[in-house]
């Protein structure tokens, strides 16, 4: 059998950090599992004093909750940090701009509140970019989906067909052009994201376009009716 000897246990971390950060230009079509390289990579190279995992493969203990799909740019994405050190946030935020690849800004940090960051980020605040429909396509579309009491599509994932109820998960949905929609979405499970919208969209009338640039504004807490942030 050898000798194996067991794994270290690693001590707890001195401080949990949640960072926000965007996705912007390039940033949007990198993968989440791409980002995270790029950001394993950036805390070493910024000589940021993670706390790691017991076990014996120890990673950097980082969170993430709720990340952008692929080609979706974002002003409000988050993770948390596991430091074996107590930190400055703001150092954090300048040592990681330094060596983060381009598309990528951290745009604050603050220690972690006793919530978890998942059940914080409870809605979103979405900009979908829409060309080539016509005048009035959109609007009609939206009158009749915020006029339903539910609205079902269906979407291939990892583990099959799925069937999402889109209206229950759109707290609001306006238009502000023929090409501008300005979304805001619970949170469920499953997850009802913009392009499900779209789909449900295209499904009333077939003139709306099947795809659309996507950028998230906001993520995090709903308070009075309100998007709060989810760091404070």
């Amino acid at each position: 059998m050898g000798n194996r000897q067991p794994p270290v246990q690693q001590a707890p971390p001195a401080q949990k950090l949640r960072l926000k950060y965007a996705k912007r230009g390039p940033g949007r079509f990198t993968s989440h599992r791409d980002f995270g390289r790029a950001l394993e990579r950036a805390l070493r190279r910024a000589e940021i004093p993670m706390a790691y995992s017991s076990g014996f493969s120890p990673h950097p203990r980082i969170s993430y909750a709720n990340a952008a799909p692929t080609s979706a740019a974002s002003e409000a994405e988050y993770v948390e940090l596991g430091l074996k050190e107590v930190c400055a946030p703001a150092k954090v935020v300048e040592a990681l701009n330094e060596v983060l690849p381009h598309g990528f800004v951290v745009l604050d940090a603050a220690d972690a509140v006793s919530a978890s960051l998942g059940d914080l980020l409870q809605a979103s605040d979405w900009v979908l970019r829409v060309t080539g429909a016509g005048e009035g396509v959109l609007a009609g579309s939206v009158d009749d989906l915020m006029g339903r009491e539910e609205f079902l599509v269906e979407r291939m994932t990892k583990n099959g067909m799925r069937t999402f109820d889109v209206r229950s998960a759109v707290i609001s949905l306006e238009v502000s052009d023929d090409e501008t929609l300005a979304l805001r979405s619970l949170h469920q499970t499953p997850l009802v994201r913009p392009d499900d919208v779209l789909t449900a969209l295209r499904m009333i009338d077939e003139r709306v376009p099947a795809r659309a640039l996507l950028t998230r504004l906001a993520q995090g807490p709903l308070r009075e009716g309100e998007i709060a942030d989810p760091l404070r």
